[in-house]
This record gives structure tokens, sequence and C-alpha cells, in this order.
């Protein structure tokens, strides 16, 4: 008996086995959707940098992973903060002289990036450009001098020091004003228990903990919104470069400062 008119037996194999590895394909894509939304949400998130607030640490255009273990989680260690819970579980407090990413205490929402400074019941105060913890003033060493941009994005050239917190993190500051700018001398600020104080190590260039919200500025940040501590740049392109045009990474490319760690 004949088969019926316009069918081949041939093609039901060959239609099942591309249906199958039609299947494999997308069950391996949801597998690799759900690992990387693990690993983003428990490990590592990558973060690059729009803002100069921490030069010379992090350049704008620099590219890192934030580990998201360091400190816990909250809910802002999820992908678009669910109330799942409040507070911090398996918490572990940021230590002086962290760079960490936190969302923004006044909205919630906006990731910001800074040096932790201050730590809950400390006392911080800016006077003549020095810092000062509990009273006491920090260590400086004047550091070769750098160019960067001003106020008015003038490249120029302006001192740098090698400042020494309390616990002895060493780390670099820039100051573009020398130690008479906007927010060289503030009131004393009393870290609140649960916040932390921060600032980044560009002292002129930076809206940080200094700044209250009321005036557009960060405040003290509770230990609730970090998202993680910064550890590692994995990639660097010069400011005004795209990082998606890879033609041009030969010259864009800030071969220097990949895989430096964050410090």
């Amino acid at each position: 008996m004949s088969e019926p008119m316009g069918l081949d037996s041939k093609s039901q194999p060959i239609k099942k086995a591309k249906e199958e590895g039609l299947g494999e394909t997308i069950k391996v894509i949801v597998q690799a959707l759900l690992i990387a939304l693990v690993v983003r949400t428990l490990l590592f998130q990558p973060f690059n940098i729009p803002s100069g607030s921490l030069i010379p640490t992090l350049l704008i255009g620099d590219y890192l992973f934030v580990s998201k273990y360091s400190y816990g989680y909250s809910k802002f260690s999820m992908p678009f903060a669910p109330p799942l819970f409040s507070g911090r579980i398996w918490g572990a407090s940021p230590k002086r002289g962290d760079i960490a990413v936190f969302k923004l205490p006044r909205d919630g929402e906006t990731d910001y990036i800074k040096r932790v400074i201050g730590l809950p019941g400390d006392k911080i105060q800016m006077i003549e450009g020095r810092l000062y913890i509990n009273g006491e003033i920090v260590p400086r060493e004047a550091d070769k001098k750098v160019k960067t941009a001003d106020a008015y994005g003038v490249e120029t050239e302006v001192p740098t020091y090698i400042e020494t917190l309390p616990g002895g993190v060493k780390h670099q500051i820039i100051e573009i004003q020398g130690d008479n700018g906007y927010l060289d001398s503030t009131k004393v600020f009393e870290v609140p228990q649960g916040d932390y104080f921060m600032m980044g190590d560009n002292r002129d260039n930076s809206t940080d903990s200094r700044v209250p919200p009321d005036q557009g500025g960060v405040g003290f940040v509770p230990f609730e919104n970090f998202v993680g501590r910064a550890e590692v740049i994995f990639f660097s392109v010069r400011d005004g470069e795209a990082a998606w045009q890879f033609w041009k990474w030969p010259w864009t490319v800030r071969w220097n400062r990949l895989f430096q760690p964050v410090r």
C-alpha cells in the first residue's frame, strides 16, 4: 500500500531532531540565565565608574567587580530591591578604608561608590583640608602631582597625598583646590549607630557624606544600603570612549589597569 501523497517518512525523524535540538538550546539558555542571576545576586556584580569622585583610585571608564557576599545580603542585594526582608542576613561590617557600592539613602535606587571613612559612633570632621577622626588628625604625606580636570573641565596639575586611616589602610587622595575647597572645612559629623560615613578620594569633587541629603548629598549611609565591596578592575577605557567599540580597543583600553585590585 502506498503512503499518502505529500508525506515523507524520512522527514519525521529530522523534524523531531530539530525540535529536540531547539528544546535543548532553550534549556541551555535558561540555565545560563539562572546561573548568571545567581552569580549577580549572591557573588559578584559588575559596575562601571561614571564620575571622577574617586580619582585617582578609580577613573571614569573603569569597570569593576563588586563582591556581594562581603557584607552579607539585604533587599538591595537583589535586582529591583524587592522588600523580601529588612536589615541584613549573614552581615559582615564594612571596614574603614573599604571602597563600597551602596544605594543612595534618599532614593534607595541610585548606585553610589565611595570609601568608608567613618564607622558607627565615630566623629568625623574636615579642617582646612585635613581629615579628623575622633578628634585625631589623619596622617598624610605629600605625593606626586597629577594632571586632572578641575571644576571647569580644564586639565590642570594638582597635588596628591597618601593618607593613612586608623587601622593602617593607606590610600591616595587628590586636592584639586588645595586645602581650601568648599568641603575642606566642615562641622563635626557624629555617625549614628548602624550608619557609615562615606567620602571620595577626589576630595574637592565628591558629593558624599559631607553633604546632607536635603542639599543633594549622601548623608549617613545605613548598613542596609550597602551592595558590596569593590574588588578588582576587569576592564577600563579612556574617558569619553565607548567600551563596546572593540575595534578601538588597541588605542582606547587602559591596559595597565586591567585586573588591578581596588585598594
